[in-house]
């Protein structure tokens, strides 16, 4: 396993992301996911933290840390720090040629940014694939956190404008209670088809639909019918 260590000193346009939004902000709505109600709980907790609370959390990472990865608080309650994320890419990924760069490995390694507590899981993928020469879209790609409770571990994909900081503040600086993963999109052979024909595909799956209850309502009818039937003769 090899690590790649990226800084704001040694390379700032690359690695080190200019705080876009405020971390005060509170996130828009939506729906928990099934399945994922430790990840809402932590969005909500995130969007009501005080400037306190934060400088509290933030100095007891830094009393834990054990590799010098410590996190900085600012006046304006923005911290920065470090996270480490575990490349898992399964296939050859698509890179421009450049002769003066070794081609980047899809085998498992791991890469340490420094970021902002106001860096979205959007903008954590978009520099990962910045590094490695990664030309294919970030949508392919996704950031989970993996979490280790009671000798189980829960993988869980992140949303987009999750910020990856504050779950590494909350969890601690220990990476075998909370680690990150870049995987690319479980995808199907869906996108191998043009629009007119994905929309074929639904109109022939609710025509299909449609069939397969009009077929469940004349069995129901038919089998309520012998029931009353029954009871009639009784």
């Amino acid at each position: 396993m090899s690590s790649g260590y990226s800084s704001l000193e040694e390379d700032a346009e690359d690695f080190f992301f200019t705080a876009r939004t405020s971390f005060f902000r509170r996130a828009p709505p939506g729906k928990s996911r099934s399945g994922q109600p430790d990840v809402e709980k932590e969005k909500e907790t995130h969007n009501y933290l005080s400037k306190e609370e934060i400088k509290e959390k933030v100095h007891k990472y830094n009393l834990a840390v054990t590799d010098k990865l410590k996190m900085t608080l600012n006046s304006n309650g923005i911290y920065t720090g470090f996270i480490k994320v575990q490349m898992e890419l399964c296939k050859p990924t698509q890179t421009p040629p450049n002769p003066g760069r070794p081609p980047p490995s899809n085998s498992d390694c791991v890469n340490t940014l420094h970021i902002s507590s106001t860096n979205t899981v959007g903008e954590v993928i978009e520099a990962l694939l910045k590094k490695f020469l990664v030309t294919e879209s970030p949508t392919k790609f996704a950031l989970y956190k993996r979490c280790h409770r009671e000798d189980q571990v829960y993988a869980c994909k992140l949303s987009d404008r999750e910020h990856p900081l504050y779950l590494r503040l909350v969890a601690g600086p220990r990476t075998d209670t909370l680690s990150f993963v870049l995987r690319e999109h479980e995808i199907g052979e869906w996108e191998a088809f043009s629009l007119p024909e994905l929309q074929n595909f639904l109109r022939i799956l609710d025509k299909e639909e449609d069939e397969q209850l009009q077929s469940l309502k004349r069995r129901y009818a038919a089998y309520r019918q012998k029931l009353e039937e029954a009871l009639g003769e009784g």
